[in-house]
Formats: C-alpha cells, structure tokens, sequence
C-alpha cells in the first residue's frame, strides 16, 4: 500500500519509508474506504498527524496542474496564487512547521518554493518556516549520510574485527577503508576519519542524539560537539551525559551546548574529566601557522587555566596602558600588541618609557577577577560536582577547589553564595562580608582591658557554610555563616531572594541608573546577555529596563536584564518585541512573529 498526496506544482509525493505491515484491502475485505489509515512505520504517530494535516486541505482530487490523466500536461504554469495553500502549512505552529526533517517535508519545502525559488504568496514568518523546514532537511540528510557510512563501516571491517552488538558495528574499520571514503567524497584524510568516527560512534552509541539528528532537530555541528565531549566515557555514561542536555539541544548555541555537556561529562565522570584535563596538559604547546590573508597567529594550547586567566588580564591591562598613551586601535587591536609587547619586552606607546612599566601596570600572578561558581557540596569535599570559571567554562572539581583555593589566599577576592532550585537557576543570593568585630567590654577603672579576638578559632581547614539563629531578610533564606581556608574571620551572608512574582521592589533604584546591589543581582539571575542567541558577559553589558525608563518603567529587577549593546539597540527597533516574565524568562518576538526565549542562567547543582 501507497500514501499519496498531490501537490499543487504537480508533484505526487509517495512517501519514502515501507508500506504498513498489514495487506490492505485484498488481505481483509471488511476494510472499507472510511476506516482510517494506518499510521506509516516511518512516522510516529504525532508526525503522521501533521503530515495529513497539512496535505488534507488540498481535496481528495489532484488539483489544476497536478498531473492529472484528463489534463495537458503542456499548459501553462500555475499563477503564484496557487502556491498560497502550501506556503501557509510553514507558517507559526502550522503543519509542515512541525514537521520532522525527512524527504517529505523537502517536498512540501519545494513546492512552496515555487519554479524561481521566490517563494511566491509566502509571508515574512511562512518563509521563516521556509528557512527552518530547509534547516531540518539538510541535518536530516547530513544523518541519513552518516547512517550510510556507518553501514559502509560494517562491510569493510579490520581483519579479526569482526562486526558486533550494538549495531553490528566493528571495533575498527579496514585500514584502506579512509582512502575509498576520502576519494569517493574528494576530501582529506583527517575529514574522511572524523567522518568514520562520527558515523561509528552515532551507530553503537549516543541514541538520543542520533535521533534528534535524523529529526533533524541537531545539525552536524551540534552532533559533533557532542560526540567529541563524550569520546572519553563508557556507553552507559555518554548516554547520561546525552540526556542532561538533550531536552533543550535545540535551543542553544554552539556555544552554550559545548559548556552544557562539558558540565554533564563531569558531573557524570568527574574522575575521567579529570584524567583527560592532566593527560592533555603534557602535550601543552605553542603553535604557529600563517594565515590566508598573509600575517601569522601564534596560540597557546592545553595550558593551565588559572595561568590563562593570569595572562589574559595581564594582556588587558597593558593594553588599557597603550591606550591611554595615545595608540590607535580598537581593544582587540590593543590586547594583539600588547600580547607581543609582554612576550618581546618591548613597549609600543608612541612615547616608550612615558608612563608606568609593564610590571607596575600589569604584575603577575593570578587573582579571580569575574565569577568563580562552585558548588558549596565541591568546596567541603562532600561531592565530585563540577564549577564554572567566567571566561572558561565548567571545570571540573579538583581544578575548582584549587582555584577556590587559590582566591581565598588572596584577600581582595569577594564571596557570594548563591541557592539554586532544582534546574540549577538563581533562587537566592547574598554577598558575604566580615563578621563585626566584638566590640570589647569598658574596663573598670584601675584594671586593663584584656585583648578581644578579631577573628573566630577554626575548628578545621578547608570551606563551612552554617546557618546562623539571627532572622534573615524578609522572603530570603535566612542568615549563614562561610568560613573559608586561611586565617582570615568568618563571613556573614544574608540570602535575599531573586523572585520578581509579586515583586517588592526592595533593590529599585529611584532613578535610571541602577545601584551596586541590583545591578549583582540582574548579573547574577543572567550570567550572560539575555539574547536567545548572545553569551557576551553579564558584566560587560548594558542594565536594560524592559519597559522604558522614559515610558514609566522601573529600574529594578523585574523590569531590567543585561543586554550588550547591540542587543540593547536590537530590542529597541519598532519590529522587535521583548517580554520579561515574573519568573526571569525573556521572551523575544522576531519581526515575523516568532517567539524565542532566554531562560535565567543554569549553574552547577
């Protein structure tokens, strides 16, 4: 049995996958014509659903132009009121716009299309459906192809690797077998292996994402992010790992996906995140090429990441000083020349010498300058959960609490704790700070006053966090006491919360500008610009007031959010529609009408 649908430009569409397993009308005479259709093997059954939905509404009779028997298959084209029907199913929440990447949807994709590709009668959010339906067609095919290598793997196994469970897979493919696939597809050895690699991997391994990539829901370059970060797990653990970032895959970035299953290969084997970071680390290296347009890069690679950071604000520093001596460029143009200046010892300023030394202006050493994340149960040494370095990434236990370590040595470091709920997203927040010295007792006269301490006896080494019996804020989490490595006195933190339901306004600023506090707070509640698409730091971004400060909005937390300047700008064009929500989710309506939204920032739990 067939299931067919005819199209408007004449294309009858007979969909790829086999006919259902039962045999129809000549095997069961009692099937009659009203009795509904059996859902194709190749759909489920939701996708089934969708797929008549959208060609329903095309009549049970081929249209004009589709090819009819009693039609002149010479007549002319159809006018571009007749593609209307087909464009409309890609509209917002219409059928083929939620459709699985897959051959049929690249037929509904180009009939829409129309015969000069200008996607005739479709509006701006239809040729958004147009551009995403494409999207998923395009993975779709990029899985399908390789599925296909995978079976070519399994026809040219390593002699004595013999295919096997799961997925008949080889342990290993033929030597020769890179050399067949790389003159077949034109391409360099190192791209036809990584090919092989992928293929192998997505066919023992890793379900979850071969599915969302034959969904069409992941394109190759999400795939292979994933692929690469669990190459040092067992099969059970990468697919722990899939399954911490699967559900929301989709949404993010590159980047924002590369950092979340970081974080979930080491939360699911600390101890091999671990090993792979020490292991790496001995092939530390400097590398140098030339690039395409002539000049040359030098890069370091696999260093210590606390010496990175050391570096990197070294680097910042001393640009800000060739800056201030008159230098033309912008910072990225700066921080190059300073790079250059710190490893040749030379100065660049146009008047060398006129202003402070390198080493005044920039001194080595590492001092935590942004957001260190770890999670109290790490400090204390009760769990292996990994931490969050700002302009890093998670690292895993053992570096954070030797980075923690590290800023606790250094008594200009600050302390915040934060509590998260159970998705890892701000729920409250206090900024520690010394508790208050006891204030000594008047002696009587004639007798001394004896010494008070200034600081309260340890009773053990390392990281404590205790409540204290003393009322917290209002709506908070009460009072805490954090004691930290060292000698230093015990902290003080008060947990405020960060719900903006029934907001009281408690940190809004009467004017425009936000205060210190609330300012930390936006920061801290979105770690990043809250674009769907943006990682730009939280700190190095604009406190945006939702609704406009000029229109009666207040600067506070549930009417403001980090946004970098561009975004900033962004969200004020007309087109453009942003809604800030009681529970800090941005939601971003494009000029089309599509939403996106931009939850609060996850952070190890």
């Amino acid at each position: 049995m067939f299931y067919k649908s005819f199209m408007p430009n004449g294309v009858v569409i007979v969909p790829g996958g086999p006919a259902h397993a039962g045999g129809g009308r000549d095997a069961d005479p009692a099937w009659l014509p009203d009795e509904p259709v059996p859902t194709p093997d190749w759909m489920t059954a939701e996708d089934w659903e969708a797929w008549c939905d959208a060609t329903a509404e095309l009549g049970d009779e081929p249209p004009p132009g589709s090819g009819g028997e009693d039609e002149d298959d010479d007549g002319p084209d159809p006018d571009p009121g007749a593609w209307e029907r087909g464009t409309a199913a890609f509209g917002k929440g219409g059928c083929a716009d939620r459709l699985p990447g897959g051959s049929e949807l690249a037929f509904l994709a180009d009939a829409a299309a129309g015969p000069d590709d200008r996607y005739p009668g479709a509006t701006d959010g239809e040729l958004d459906g147009l551009i995403a339906a494409w999207d998923r067609v395009e993975a779709h095919a990029s899985a399908r192809k390789h599925l296909a290598i995978a079976e070519f793997i399994r026809r040219r196994p390593e002699k004595g690797c013999e295919p096997e469970e799961p997925g008949g897979m080889p342990g290993r493919w033929d030597e020769f077998a890179v050399d067949e696939l790389r003159v077949l597809l034109a391409e360099s050895r190192a791209a036809a292996e990584r090919m092989l690699d992928r293929a192998q991997v997505l066919g023992t391994r890793l379900p979850g994402t071969m599915a969302l990539y034959r969904s069409g829901r992941l394109r190759q370059s999400k795939v292979t992010i994933i692929v690469d970060a669990t190459a040092l797990l067992d099969d059970g653990e990468a697919e722990a790992a899939e399954e911490q970032v699967l559900g929301r895959a989709d949404r993010l970035t590159p980047g924002g996906l590369r950092q979340a299953i970081a974080r979930a290969v080491m939360d699911v084997a600390p101890d091999k995140a671990k090993k792979r970071r020490e292991d790496a680390a001995k092939d530390a290296r400097v590398e140098r090429w030339a690039e395409d347009s002539g000049n040359a890069a030098l890069m370091g690679r696999e260093l210590p990441p606390a010496e990175v950071l050391a570096a990197d604000q070294r680097i910042t520093a001393w640009a800000r000083e060739l800056r201030k001596g008159g230098l033309d460029g912008d910072m990225d143009v700066l921080r190059a020349r300073a790079y250059l200046d710190l490893l040749l010892d030379t100065d660049s300023r146009p008047q060398p010498g006129d202003g402070p030394a390198q080493r005044d202006v920039a001194p080595g050493g590492f001092a935590v300058r942004g957001a260190l994340t770890v999670p109290l149960v790490t400090l204390a040494g009760l769990a292996e959960r990994p931490g969050q370095m700002s302009g890093i990434g998670p690292v895993d236990p053992w570096l954070a609490r030797d980075l923690a370590a590290a800023a606790a040595r250094n008594p200009r470091t600050s302390w915040c704790v934060t509590v998260t709920d159970q998705h890892g997203h701000a729920a409250f927040h206090g900024c520690a700070r010394p508790e208050p010295k006891t204030r000594p007792k008047r002696a009587r006269r004639g007798k001394r006053d004896k010494p008070q301490p200034t600081a309260r006896v340890r009773d053990g080494p390392g990281f404590s966090f205790t409540r204290e019996e003393r009322e917290g804020p209002p709506g908070g989490f009460g009072t805490w006491r954090l004691r930290t490595p060292g000698s230093g006195p015990d902290l003080i933190v008060e947990l405020y919360s960060l719900s903006t339901r029934d907001c009281d306004h408690r940190f809004a600023a009467p004017g425009h500008d936000p205060g210190v506090k609330l300012r930390h707070l936006a920061q801290i509640r979105h770690a990043t610009c809250v674009s769907p698409v943006c990682r730009r730091p939280a700190s190095q971004c604009d406190f945006e007031h939702n609704i406009p400060y000029e229109a009666g909005g207040r600067t506070c937390l549930c009417n403001g959010g980090p946004k970098c300047r561009h975004d900033h700008r962004l969200k004020q064009q007309p087109r453009w529609k942003v809604d800030q929500l009681p529970d800090g989710t941005f939601r971003w309506t494009t000029p089309s009408g599509r939403d996106y939204t931009t939850e609060p920032t996850r952070y190890p739990i």
